[in-house]
């Protein structure tokens, strides 16, 4: 058995993935995928892993974790899929006096350990941590900057040494990343990462997100060249959408409003910069699967 864990981070999918995988039923069945309820698990597995504390679960607790989690076993050989972006801590704790998320690398082991008979592997969204705090910020009016800061400034919240810490900690197992900023490019590869499923497996919703942030008269334009001209590799089909999105995204859906306290252009600009240099990086490490534009 496989278990994958989509570990968010914050404010980057908003179950989108896992919402649109789960109504691909016909293609998950091909594989073995199942995409439980996240109602189903989420609060199950939060338990299981106060109990446990760091263990791994015995064979009856993994029983009763799949009978929680999917009404009945899992069949032999099946691929799970859980989602939930608090599998790295709950989203007012991204940012402490201890650091960017740091304490993500000691979350990935104890949820290995939930079913430590199968085969886990990890897959996680990053995002500019200037749009993170911006969107972290707003869901908790009541937290004043400073506080949700902890002390930290602009400058210290980066991913690479959060990431490399992350697949250390994973100990060889499957660790893939992305970038949500990339999205509505590689959407129908994630989701395929996620599920296990081949490339020649058409999925209902690939073209989800570029509905949401593309005219009505560019998704029908797009479909029309696309039933005009099938791309004949992902490569092609990712160059295609970014011409139409250059012509026909809707600026409201692209762009970030940033309004924190002593956030210039240039500090903006300044974070943006060393988050790129922080996914090349992260691109190239050893034991990283990442999922390019």
């Amino acid at each position: 058995m496989q278990v994958v864990f989509h570990l968010g981070a914050h404010s980057t999918d908003e179950d989108r993935l896992i919402t649109t995988l789960a109504a691909n039923q016909e293609a998950l069945a091909q594989v073995g995928a199942v995409v439980p309820a996240p109602r189903a698990y989420r609060g199950a597995l939060r338990d299981a892993l106060i109990a446990l504390k760091g263990q791994p679960a015995d064979p009856e607790t993994q029983a009763s974790l799949l009978a929680t989690c999917l009404g009945d076993a899992a069949p032999e050989g099946s691929r799970l899929i859980f989602s939930h972006p608090n599998f790295l801590g709950l989203y007012d704790r991204a940012v402490t006096e201890a650091g960017f998320y740091a304490s993500a690398p000691a979350k990935l082991e104890p949820l290995a350990n939930l079913f430590p008979d199968a085969q886990a592997e990890f897959h996680l969204g990053l995002i500019n941590p200037a749009t993170l705090v911006a969107a972290l910020v707003a869901r908790a009016p009541e937290r004043s900057y400073d506080d949700f800061m902890a002390g930290q400034t602009p400058e210290s919240l980066r991913w690479a040494p959060v990431v490399r810490e992350m697949v250390a900690a994973a100990r060889g197992l499957r660790f893939v990343v992305w970038c949500n900023e990339d999205q509505p490019l590689i959407f129908p590869e994630v989701l395929r990462s996620l599920g296990g499923i081949p490339a020649e497996v058409p999925l209902a919703g690939e073209d989800s997100l570029l509905e949401e942030i593309m005219t009505r008269e560019g998704m029908t334009r797009l479909r029309g060249y696309m039933a005009q001209h099938p791309p004949q590799s992902v490569a092609q089909r990712r160059k295609v959408v970014s011409a139409f999105l250059d012509k026909f995204a809707r600026p409201e859906t692209l762009e970030v409003e940033l309004s924190l306290p002593g956030w210039t252009e240039d500090l903006v600009a300044q974070v943006t910069r060393a988050y790129e240099a922080d996914v090349a990086e992260i691109a190239a490490m050893e034991g990283v699967t990442f999922i390019a534009p």
